[in-house]
């Protein structure tokens, strides 16, 4: 390849950001269309059981949306840093960028955004992503970002999480990532079984089961932050040094089961202290009663009087002589 201002060519076409993750737009519309299904019937209920139910639905999708959601987020970890860094291999221009990190549960993000964004005749504004879930070969990805020619900011930051790197925290983040995401999908079926067992008249049992949801999110939450017990090798560009926090994900996955936390306890307590609010809350004391008048009251006749009789009578036996 020949040079153009000094700069290789290795992107003759112009790079689109990323912006959306397709998986999790995904998993966000279904849950927008179960939401948007019941309020077309939520007019249909009356009285204050119309709010109840309101309230119910709207907790328990934004659980389940949560659950799913963050296992394809990649901002459990986040960091970033404004750094002068070399731009290409074999090149001594300069920009001014700003490097970030970005780390979910099946791999890691490298973004790089100029300041401006057009810069050397490019447009600098690069997501590119790294997997490492269970099936997918991360240094074969990082291969084909080396034969693409990817700047060398976001080949620097995902080296450091190659298997070759001396740095060693590909298996820790790998490892961590896959039991997190597993403990996700338990709590989701958690949740499912919880709902179920709300529709039916057991409800302490789905007080149980939601704070069962709750226990494996923070499961998951606690297999993630393993990976902190191992040092993090240092990202320099210069004097800038780039540093990672928890990211949303994180922060919004333990909000999240706290919230199941809360819910569990409140319904095991009002179903030991108040079970008939419970019971309202949950739109079952008219089924109750009405399933105690059909099972439970018998009406007789005033005027019927039962007399005494022998209770030999029905069985006698009349032989003839013949």
């Amino acid at each position: 390849m020949t040079l153009f201002d000094g700069v290789y060519p290795f992107y003759p076409q112009p790079r689109k950001a990323y912006a959306f993750d397709v998986s999790s737009i995904i998993v966000i519309a279904v849950f927008l269309s179960l939401g948007l299904s019941f309020l077309l019937i939520l007019p249909g209920i009356r009285g204050r059981a119309r709010l109840y139910w309101l309230l119910r639905v709207i907790l328990s999708l934004f659980i389940g949306a949560v659950i799913v959601a963050v296992q394809f987020t990649g901002d459990w970890e986040t960091g970033q840093v404004t750094a002068n860094t070399s731009y290409k291999s074999f090149s001594r221009t300069m920009v001014n960028a700003d490097v970030g990190l970005h780390i979910g549960l099946g791999g890691v993000n490298v973004t790089l955004v100029g300041n401006p964004v057009n810069q050397i005749n490019e447009t600098i504004n690069y997501n590119e992503h790294f997997a490492w879930r269970f099936g997918v070969n991360y240094n074969q990805i990082y291969n084909e970002g080396l034969e693409k020619g990817l700047p060398s900011p976001i080949l620097y930051v995902a080296e450091k999480f190659s298997q070759q790197s001396p740095c060693g925290v590909y298996s820790q983040y790998r490892i961590s990532g896959h039991y997190a995401s597993a403990t996700l999908w338990v709590a989701f079926c958690a949740w499912l079984i919880s709902n179920m067992l709300f529709s039916m008249p057991v409800l302490v049992y789905g007080g149980y089961m939601i704070l069962v949801t709750g226990a494996f999110m923070i499961f998951s939450l606690l297999s993630f932050s393993t990976v902190r017990n191992s040092p993090m090798c240092a990202i320099q560009f210069g004097p800038a040094s780039l540093q990672t926090v928890y990211g949303a994900s994180f922060w919004l996955t333990l909000a999240t089961s706290l919230l199941c936390f809360l819910i569990g306890v409140v319904v095991v307590a009002l179903h030991h202290l108040r079970p008939q609010a419970l019971k309202a809350f949950f739109d079952l004391s008219e089924d109750e009663e009405e399933g105690d008048a059909m099972l439970g009251e018998a009406y007789g006749n005033p005027h019927f009087r039962a007399s005494k009789k022998n209770p030999y009578d029905n069985f006698a036996l009349t032989i003839e002589a013949v």
